[in-house]
């Protein structure tokens, strides 16, 4: 945690904030050998820019994020505030007393930004005509919106699973534009059981008689598929001992055994309320184009190997792995280590012991603000350190 804060701000909101929009009129070329004739970023941000604009973080959103990281839109008690706002905010994790932090939401999402949903050029959604992205292509496009801001180079990039990612391929393609990579919970390339556990929500979603290969936009989404794929992808994010703690075989109707085909357990009906919240913010074809991103991500594509990519890299990294992931492991994590360390790179790793799973880089805030914070603030004083835990 950095010193400078006191306590009376530590726990301090951002308040209301905007989404704002940038517009592209540039061709963006995808790897995948797709274009988008212009696109369009949604994106918010937090803190000021300093004189120099050194001071800049950009925060990379994972799976079903988007752009609003932090605060509210709107002074409405009932309203949640963004995603990771116990990180983001004076004396926080992101300490906006001291960095401006933007967040934009992914090419390809559904938030604002470019997608499956937008309109193109004919007027109609583009559905399954949108070209492929990639993790490459989301940077890319970032990439354009900090040439719109003005920021020639970032303080760091950060970003949990996909947005780790993200992070790391930024290291990657444009080395003199990264100071430092915050990698959290995330892996430089996914398993084979990663793209099984998204193909099973796919399939969610193609079942789904809805979904209508991808146009369904002038009638009902496929909203049932889209909850189901959620729901597998949810378990994911948790640990076996983190839903037996929670939920345990708690039932709905106490001990009486019953099968009333909907939702005996309590696990189940968490599940099920997973589901449902999902589908009133989120596109099934972003979930489709996103999840497959995910899965043909290997930071080596392009490259001979791993370490041929990292030799591409000229900042630091803090890498943090959680002990109980079982969706991108300890050991993914140590490969990133061990190849950074392996081409010379100077790398920083932490091992955290906590029960929630992947989600516990959301949810250990004071573990990951003492890790993470601790951690920009010796950048900041240009100091470096070694030790694993």
């Amino acid at each position: 945690m950095l010193d400078e804060v006191e306590d009376t701000t530590k726990y301090a909101s951002v308040g209301i904030v905007e989404r704002q929009y940038a517009h592209f009129d540039e061709t963006l070329y995808l790897r995948g050998g797709g274009v988008l004739e212009g696109f369009t970023l949604a994106y918010e941000t937090y803190g000021r820019l300093n004189a120099n604009r050194s001071n800049a973080i950009l925060i990379c959103h994972a799976l079903s994020g988007d752009a609003h990281v932090a605060g509210y839109h709107t002074d409405d008690p009932e309203e949640k505030p963004g995603w990771w706002d116990d990180a983001v905010g004076p004396g926080k994790m992101f300490d906006t007393n001291q960095f401006f932090v933007i967040c934009s939401n992914v090419i390809g999402g559904c938030q604002g930004s470019t997608g499956p949903s937008s309109r193109a050029k004919d007027g109609k959604p583009y559905g399954l005509r949108f070209p492929f992205v990639t993790v490459a292509d989301m940077v890319l496009a970032q990439r354009h919106l900090m040439d719109r801001l003005g920021i020639q180079k970032l303080f760091s990039v950060a970003g949990g699973s996909m947005g780790g990612m993200q992070a790391l391929q930024w290291a990657v393609d444009y080395p003199e534009r990264v100071g430092s990579v915050l990698f959290l919970a995330a892996t430089a390339r996914s398993s084979t059981q990663n793209i099984a556990f998204n193909e099973i929500g796919r399939q969610a979603i193609y079942a789904d008689p809805n979904w209508k290969n991808g146009d369904y936009y002038d009638g009902n989404a496929p909203a049932n598929g889209l909850a189901v794929a959620r729901m597998v992808g949810h378990i994911t994010y948790m640990s076996e001992s983190s839903l037996e703690d929670k939920f345990g075989r708690r039932t709905q109707n106490g001990n009486r055994l019953a099968y009333h085909f909907n939702t005996d357990f309590a696990v189940e009906s968490y599940l099920k309320h997973q589901g449902e919240k999902f589908v009133e913010r989120f596109d099934a074809n972003s979930y489709l184009y996103i999840t497959k991103a995910l899965d043909y991500y290997d930071v080596a594509d392009g490259y001979e190997s791993m370490e041929a990519a990292l030799k591409q890299v000229q900042c630091a990294f803090l890498v943090v792995s959680i002990s109980s992931d079982w969706l991108y492991t300890a050991a993914q994590a140590r490969e990133l280590v061990d190849g950074l360390q392996a081409v010379g790179q100077d790398v920083e790793y932490r091992h955290i012991e906590a029960t929630f799973g992947h989600d516990s880089f959301l949810v250990e805030v004071e573990t990951m603000t003492e890790i993470v914070g601790g951690y920009l603030g010796r950048q900041l004083k240009g100091e470096s350190e070694s030790t694993e835990y």
